[in-house]
């Protein structure tokens, strides 16, 4: 696996490897005790996931559910923490099952550590991808 020197540049690679559909370059980058959290989830998806394969089994399938074509807007933001960043951005792509258009603004707050992704805390809106009548990416539901 690539060295990435910053918690920013771990980030940046991760979407990169989003956007090729590389989910297993992706969940690599993850700690073998990594969480991701989803404070917004609706009743009966995934609000939390503890460890790797929880992760992978939740982003297994995301290619079929969206396919992304790009993230034109990224702000990263630097904390008190060295190790945790908070990201603003915006995916675009398009819902597979529906072919509608994905636009979504994310806010997360990811923490790194030992060059991997320990904590990710992903605050999307689900109802914009319900409004469209398509199931989202990996919903361990």
């Amino acid at each position: 696996m690539p060295t990435h020197t910053s918690p920013a540049d771990l980030f940046r690679h991760s979407l990169r490897l989003l956007l090729d559909g590389d989910i297993s370059g992706w969940l690599a980058l993850w700690a073998d005790d990594g969480v991701m959290e989803f404070p917004f989830a609706p009743p009966h998806w995934s609000q939390r996931l503890d460890g790797a394969e929880a992760i992978a089994a939740y982003m297994r399938r995301y290619p079929d559910h969206i396919d992304l074509h790009d993230f034109p807007d990224v702000r990263i933001h630097e904390t008190a923490a060295p190790e945790t960043i908070v990201v603003e951005m915006r995916g675009t792509g398009r819902l597979v099952q529906t072919g509608a258009p994905f636009d979504m603004t994310y806010i997360a707050v990811v923490t790194v550590k030992d060059g991997r992704f320990a904590f990710y805390r992903d605050y999307w809106n689900p109802l914009a991808v319900l409004e469209r009548g398509a199931d989202f990416a990996g919903s361990a539901r």
